[in-house]
């Protein structure tokens, strides 16, 4: 196990050594929400929405921080710091104080500080395309989370946008400088998008780090490639690796026909050695799926856990990218796992549907509650606003560390959406509320930020102030 962090008493109180303390915490107050222009004409900014339920403004949108230049897609972000912190001398005094807002087509990283202000962050940095270029061989970041030895930052694609190899890039805890490539032998590992680890498992006495697979630059940017997908080469696979060396140790391939294997969610108990991850589509019947990965001896295996088949349609009600397979794909594009690892959340952003499974047993996942909301061709409304279609689907899903909070939104990826949703993403936040002890979910009818609140930007993830389900490990039971 990793060793203690000698931090003074006056650690950062949103720091938490074991996953019961942060349920214990106080309920989050903000939200912070990653918003783009898709025409690219005006900046993109940091929202900051009011999620405590006695305030006035509750469910509204409180600041828009605009970042300096255009074209950047904000799209995954994360903070500096986390709780895993607390056992690495790595980190001294540890702060869960800056938010790192990468920009997936300009390659530029924004380092945002929510102090003294949360609800207005400031910029205090901005890392060039050229310097992840130039130190780690890097382009198109697009995940962060704080590691024992730096700021994992995932990237899709090699130096200057080139078509790989994507890789992951290190940088500085605290001047969030671009230190260097990660990998130091990555095997046959070439197409990139998530990184997680197991700090408490160990192959040979060291932490294990997963990725996953979407595809490079030029597979992603314009859209999904139907010649691609259909010739079955997105990313179909798992890597796992010494976390401290970066050295490839094992590649486990779900089988080709499962198309982007994306969400990686490492159970947040450090003794266990497994996880769930997410797969977009099978080419074969358009279903997704969720997978368990877990230890296996000496290696790790996976196994399907989930499967959502797709659901017919009429020909006329199909966008044309769906047009000749005459059904609506589920395409599960984000999944989060409880704090306490009870409940899996999984969107399915095609159909409209956001599903709730308890997965006390995650071999044998029991499904307990789902809610509609959007899809292709449903356009399932708010309960507030039943005569208003929504436009998109559930798509990225945040959860409290209490797990009885969701917050969704509806946005995938510029190009994306334009191809599954022609006719236009409206943007919008939708929070749940869910039952931790026996399953459901019921949609806050109070809490709706939506349309002209995001003054034209498209919504994609959210973090909360003081942490959330998918942005801490902990290192202590």
């Amino acid at each position: 196990m990793p060793h203690e962090h000698t931090a003074d008493e006056h650690t950062d109180p949103s720091l938490y050594r074991t996953p019961a303390d942060a349920i214990a915490a106080p309920p989050e107050k903000l939200a912070y929400v990653a918003g783009f222009d898709r025409s690219a004409r005006r900046p993109d900014a940091l929202i900051t929405v009011d999620t405590d339920p006695e305030s006035p403004s509750y469910g509204r949108v409180l600041n828009l921080a605009e970042l300096p230049g255009l074209g950047d897609e904000l799209h995954h972000f994360g903070w500096n710091a986390c709780s895993s912190a607390l056992a690495h001398a790595c980190h001294r005094n540890p702060e869960r104080r800056f938010l790192l807002l990468p920009g997936l087509r300009s390659s530029r990283l924004h380092v945002m500080d929510t102090r003294p202000d949360p609800v207005r962050p400031r910029l205090v940095k901005v890392v060039s395309a050229e310097e992840l270029a130039a130190k780690a061989g890097y382009s198109r970041p697009h995940t962060l989370h704080c590691g024992p030895d730096g700021v994992f930052l995932s990237c899709l694609g090699g130096a200057n946008g080139a078509d790989g190899p994507g890789g992951v890039a290190l940088l500085d805890h605290t001047t969030f400088e671009v230190l260097r490539a990660w990998e130091t032998d990555r095997g046959p590992q070439h197409l990139a998008y998530d990184v997680w680890w197991h700090l408490g498992a160990s192959i040979g006495n060291t932490s294990v780090g997963v990725t996953s697979e979407w595809g490079t630059p030029s597979m992603v940017e314009e859209g999904v490639d139907p010649e691609l997908l259909l010739g079955r080469k997105y990313g179909h696979a798992l890597h796992f690796w010494e976390l401290d060396s970066g050295r490839h140790l094992q590649r486990l391939d779900l089988g080709d026909q499962h198309q982007m294997v994306l969400e990686l969610r490492p159970a947040h108990d450090p003794e266990q050695q497994w996880g769930f991850v997410g797969v977009v589509t099978n080419v074969e019947d358009l279903s997704a799926s969720i997978w368990l990965w877990y230890r296996d001896g000496a290696r790790f295996a996976a196994r399907k856990v989930i499967e959502i088949p797709a659901e017919p349609a009429k020909t006329e009600d199909l966008p044309p990218a769906l047009q000749p397979f005459g059904a609506v794909p589920p395409l599960v594009t984000d999944i989060n796992l409880s704090v306490d690892d009870r409940w899996l959340y999984v969107s399915a952003w095609g159909t409209g549907e956001l599903f709730q499974y308890d997965v006390a047993d995650p071999f044998h996942p029991r499904p307990t509650g789902s809610v509609r909301l959007g899809g292709i061709t449903a356009g399932a409304p708010h309960p507030t606003a039943p005569d208003v279609p929504l436009t998109g689907g559930p798509q990225m899903v945040e959860l409290s560390r209490d797990g009885k909070r969701i917050y969704l939104t509806n946005s995938l990826y510029g190009s994306w959406d334009d191809q599954f949703y022609p006719g236009g993403i409206d943007p919008w936040i939708i929070k749940l509320d869910a039952d931790t002890t026996d399953g459901g979910l019921v949609v806050d009818p109070r809490f709706f930020p939506h349309g002209e609140e995001f003054q034209g930007l498209r919504v994609h993830q959210t973090h909360l102030h003081g942490g959330d389900a998918s942005s801490d490990s902990y290192c202590f039971r």
